[in-house]
């Protein structure tokens, strides 16, 4: 799982994304109910995931040469665990399943990163060490500079004795809005073996290893503190795990995970991401505060005014935007989000005082994005995703108007991406009406259209502003 950038080399190929399923889930042109096999078998079928005897009692180990690992007898991951129950994550310090959406913040390369963590509806079916296993799909957006940096779909798995194990992952790595490699990319059973990624009782001093495959993929963690008291989104989180975890190259990083929470904080090489904000662990229950539907509904209207240039209606709308943003951060806010939106609106505000058509319009999109993340304590996930599909529409006609091509690629695969978010919650026509403008919309990007590229965009709006969620 090591999401710190590296240096890659671009591989031919159109811009966007191959083979994307135009009238299903598409998880990144890889079917979730194929099979991978160690062997290049036949598919899976079953469609409970459950597990025949395994054929070994302890895991083959991979050599790993000159390099300072830890002993076998400080290993906790040896033993071939059993699946029988796979899909019912219930470790606390890895609840992938419990987990509908997560944002992680931080900086990477100097620049702001952000990370949308989503568990996906379908499921995918592993062999590994002659079992049939199932698997969850979490989905991994990461955003750089405000722009598509790396998705990846990670496959786990929780055994009998409540560890979980990571099957491995499918990774996609961008680099001016094109995919550039997959590198990281390995399936259980056909690249190397599944590995823990969460002991079900930790102890200092256990060691394991999330990542296997020494020369490719290789992390080995070491427990270092457990029962930490951490600092959370909304304050003090009890029962935090801390580990070292040790990479190929000889340097090491600290992790911090937290019951509800998973993963947690990271810093590595100046690095950091840490967790923003995650549902149903910091879910409430009653209705929405209405000063966020003020902050979300009014970056939207400043969005349109600043188009036709009315900055009056601009003016007055971001001064209501400015009152109900003092009132609503005088109650309990993300930590990590507060400061965020305060110089998203302050940056709103300057565009529309200075009336610059172009900054208004991109700074009324970064605080609808920031507003939505407020919203996802109180709303559906669902919702907010539906909401930030718009909102990438948005933007994508925005960089179209700025004949910036690589960022229009970049936003088409971010409403592509969200789609596998959205997509089951609508009825049939529905769901075939928007892969159907996304697929026309593929086309003029394709072509570099931008224009045509822009009118799409607008009339997928106009389309998902008049959809809602089947229920």
């Amino acid at each position: 799982m090591d999401r710190q950038p590296q240096d890659r080399t671009p591989r031919s190929g159109p811009g966007r994304r191959a083979a994307a399923t135009l009238l299903g889930l598409a998880v990144a042109a890889v079917p979730l109910t194929s099979a991978c096999t160690a062997g290049g078998g036949s598919d899976a079928t079953s469609p409970q995931g459950r597990t025949t005897t395994p054929v070994a009692e302890t895991i083959a180990q991979p050599v790993v040469a000159d390099f300072p690992v830890a002993p076998e007898s400080e290993r906790v991951d040896l033993a071939v665990p059993t699946f029988s129950d796979p899909t019912n994550i219930t470790n606390p310090l890895f609840p992938i399943s419990s987990q509908e959406s997560v944002l992680l913040l931080g900086r990477v390369d100097d620049l702001p990163f952000r990370t949308e963590v989503t568990l996906l509806p379908d499921t995918r079916i592993i062999e590994w060490q002659g079992q049939q296993v199932e698997v969850l799909v979490s989905q991994y957006v990461a955003f750089l500079g405000g722009r598509m940096h790396e998705v990846a779909y990670d496959f786990y798995a929780q055994a009998d004795d409540g560890s979980v194990w990571y099957f491995g992952e499918d990774v996609f790595n961008f680099k001016d809005g094109v995919i550039v490699d997959t590198h990281g990319t390995w399936i259980a059973g056909k690249d190397g073996p599944a590995a823990m990624i969460m002991p079900a009782d930790p102890k200092v001093g256990d060691v394991y290893r999330p990542e296997n495959i020494p020369g490719f993929v290789f992390e080995e963690v070491t427990v270092k503190a457990v029962d930490q008291t951490l600092d959370g989104p909304l304050g003090p989180i009890q029962g935090g795990l801390v580990i070292e975890e040790l990479h190929m190259d000889g340097n090491t990083e600290d992790k911090t995970f937290a019951p509800g929470y998973g993963e947690f904080y990271t810093a590595g090489g100046g690095d950091v991401e840490a967790l923003g904000l995650a549902v149903p662990t910091d879910a409430v229950s009653g209705p929405e505060p209405p000063e966020l539907e003020t902050l979300s509904s009014g970056a939207l209207e400043v969005f349109e005014a600043a188009e036709s240039q009315d900055w009056t209606t601009a003016s007055g709308t971001v001064e209501r935007m400015t009152g109900a943003w003092e009132t609503f951060r005088a109650g309990e806010v993300p930590i990590m989000i507060e400061p965020r939106f305060t110089s998203a609106l302050e940056a709103l505000a300057d565009a529309v005082q200075t009336r610059d058509a172009a900054r208004a319009r991109q700074a009324a999109i970064n605080a609808a994005q920031w507003s939505l993340d407020l919203q996802l304590r109180h709303r559906p996930p669902v919702e907010i995703d539906i909401a930030r599909f718009d909102l990438w529409a948005a933007q994508l006609i925005v960089d179209a108007a700025a004949g910036d091509a690589a960022s229009v690629n970049g936003d088409f695969f971010t409403l592509d991406y969200i789609r596998d978010r959205i997509l089951r919650t609508f009825e049939g026509a529905d769901a075939a009406g928007i892969n159907a403008q996304l697929e026309e919309l593929q086309g003029a990007v394709g072509d570099e259209e931008l224009p045509a590229a822009a009118e799409a965009a607008g009339q997928l709006r106009a389309s998902i502003a008049g959809l809602a969620p089947a229920r």
